[in-house]
């Protein structure tokens, strides 16, 4: 028996996987470029344009504070004790400025960040939720698997991070370039003496910032930067370690009634193990970083002082100017080390960014993703009709075909398309969907609004009966009493009552009920075309007056294509078709595809491979 995997996407010889733009200043551009065109953006414009100047009235009032020192530590020495009031009332006004600028500052900060979040988690899921992607970017490889972490957890930390960095980068920069010509200005009452001999330095104390500020930059990039691919690996592990155990959850029933529980136990230890790996690795590398960041931090104490000292002993600065030299000092060194003090956050932030922009990538060049394999030529039907043309459904080991080369069904028939374990059904059923987009041929589909899909296990929406049954506008506006009879049409009149009761349905019915409810559903839209993925056939198992009912009444004149694991002598197909597959690398086995010609045949009276209609066993 081939246990290989049938979901994996196939591959021609040769073919590159789709390559990940990764350079940052391109997917700063995308990004930029994506918010530009997302609605809403001009609030955002408004918030950064509003911060921008907080930030900016933060910085003049930090300077005024600077200024500040020179007459109340010169107070302070000369013992003037109306100065040290004086310059004490001062205090209180500026540090009053500070405080409304501080919290109006935070306020947008918050805001913006909001609004970050509303617009790029928005985004993605507007990409995701459209043209078929949310199915599609499960089969595109690793770039698809918990697209929920993307989307939820790495776009709101990413916003964040952004926010944050973005705002604080900017009020270094500014307080930069207010406190750099006031150090300069300050550094030229700095006389220096060595040897014996007097000479100043041209922007003395700007000069030991630069040098002091870009030491610490650099040994904090050289220690932190392999913390961002150690931080994508740790999203990408919490991902899985979440998935595991919201899938424990749901199935909790059946892990236990199959004593699943001590297999279970050692999968999810296994994926928390996997994630602890990866956070030793983070701890160790944030602790290497932080020799750089904290031992930089403390001897920032005292450097400014050492590089005043000669000026101060020298007599060249009185303790108020060397005190306002040191606070000026302290706002370049600031500003300049905003790298240093961020560099685990910056990694933490780039790792965000990848995951996040990446996804994106793929989701908009979903095709391309797709690429290195023939496609299928799908196209609508010129007269509103299914067909099939030489279509050879190939996944990565085995490729699957119909017995009909050339098949067409018309408005009204009904056909069954039916193989031995292994023949690819499920995917062929995925091919007509257009969610399997590998294989040759083309196929032909009715207008989308006539069609319906159903799957074995129906999706139930969140939400009411009354939500369940007309989700998505296929299914017109109608009154209670409709809903109530397609209810106990299909044996779930008991529902009629909840129409507007809010549960978990999923969790509530079974999946015959569920089945039960899409058919409801199903004959409250009455569409021309139904698409089942052997539903329509699972229920008539246990319940075949039921079905046949329907299709003779309300859906007397629906198209049926339906895909099922075995034949069924029955009077509601019209046609049987087989579906056959070869294994990659192998020759076609003509036995078995004979053979389950020559068992359709016996069992419903099929006439053979043109499809000829099935007589009525009766």
């Amino acid at each position: 028996m081939d246990n290989r995997d049938e979901t994996a996407a196939p591959r021609q010889r040769g073919a590159r996987p789709p390559v990940f733009e990764e350079r940052l200043s391109r997917q700063l551009l995308t990004l930029a470029r994506s918010i530009n065109g997302t609605p809403g953006r001009t609030g955002l414009y408004v918030l950064c344009a509003l911060i921008t100047g907080v930030i900016v009235a933060t910085a003049a009032a930090q300077v005024w504070l600077n200024a500040w020192n020179e007459p109340f530590y010169n107070a302070i020495e000369k013992k003037d004790l109306d100065g040290f009031f004086t310059q004490l009332g001062v205090f209180v006004m500026i540090a009053a400025v500070l405080l409304l600028l501080n919290v109006f500052q935070r306020y947008l900060d918050m805001t913006i960040a909001l609004k970050l979040r509303q617009m790029a988690t928005g985004d993605l899921i507007e990409n995701w939720m459209s043209h078929k992607r949310a199915a599609r970017i499960g089969r595109a490889g690793q770039i698809g698997v918990n697209p929920d972490q993307r989307i939820h957890e790495d776009a709101n930390h990413l916003t964040e991070l952004t926010t944050s960095l973005g705002v604080g980068l900017l009020q270094a920069t500014l307080l930069l370039s207010s406190f750099i010509g006031v150090l300069w200005v300050l550094s030229q009452g700095v006389i220096l003496k060595l040897f014996g001999y007097s000479f100043s330095i041209p922007g003395y104390m700007v000069w030991a910032a630069l040098l002091y500020a870009i030491t610490g930059s650099a040994f904090s990039w050289l220690v932190g930067r392999r913390l961002v691919k150690l931080q994508q690996t740790r999203y990408a592990r919490e991902a899985d370690l979440r998935v595991a155990l919201v899938q424990g959850a749901e199935h909790s029933d059946g892990i236990v009634l199959n004593n699943g529980e001590r297999h279970k136990r050692q999968a999810l230890i296994g994926d928390l193990n996997n994630l602890l790996d990866v956070l030793r690795r983070i701890v160790r590398a944030t602790v290497g970083l932080t020799w750089i960041t904290a031992g930089y931090g403390w001897v920032a104490l005292v450097f400014p002082i050492i590089v005043a000292a000669p000026a101060y002993f020298g007599g060249s600065l009185s303790f108020g100017e060397l005190m306002m030299v040191v606070g000026a000092f302290n706002q370049v060194q600031q500003s300049l080390r905003w790298f240093v003090d961020n560099a685990s956050t910056i990694a933490d932030w780039r790792a965000s960014l990848l995951r996040v922009m990446n996804f994106r990538q793929a989701l908009m060049q979903i095709d391309d993703f797709e690429a290195g394999a023939e496609r299928f030529e799908r196209v609508e039907h010129p007269q509103g009709l299914f067909a099939l043309d030489d279509v050879v459904v190939m996944s990565a080991h085995r490729r699957t075909r119909a017995s009909e080369a050339h098949l067409t069904v018309k408005p009204g028939e009904r056909v069954l398309f039916t193989g031995l374990p292994g023949a690819g059904k499920g995917i062929f059923f995925l091919a007509i969907g257009g969610l399997w987009n590998w294989g040759s041929g083309r196929i032909s589909l009715p207008p989308a609004e006539d069609t319906v899909f159903l799957a074995q296990r129906p999706f139930v929406p969140p939400g009411s009966i009354r939500t369940i049954l007309t989700y998505t506008n296929g299914v017109h506006p109608m009154g209670d009493d409709e809903m109530k009879a397609a209810l106990k049409r299909v044996g779930l009149g008991h529902l009629g009552d909840a129409l507007d009761r809010v549960e978990r349905w999923d969790r509530e019915l079974t999946n015959q009920d569920r089945q039960l409810l899409a058919l409801a559903r199903v004959l409250l839209m009455k569409p021309k075309w139904i698409f089942s993925d052997g539903m329509i056939d699972m229920i008539r198992e246990t319940q075949p007056d039921l079905i046949h009912s329907i299709f003779d009444e309300e859906l007397a004149g629906s198209s049926l294509i339906s895909i099922y694991n075995r034949p069924i002598k029955n009077a509601l197909y019209d046609r049987l078709v087989a579906l056959t597959s070869e294994v990659e690398g192998e020759a076609a086995e003509p036995g078995p595809a004979t053979a389950t010609d020559a068992r359709l045949a016996g069992q419903s009276g099929a006439a053979g491979p043109e499809g000829n209609p099935i007589p009525d066993p009766a």
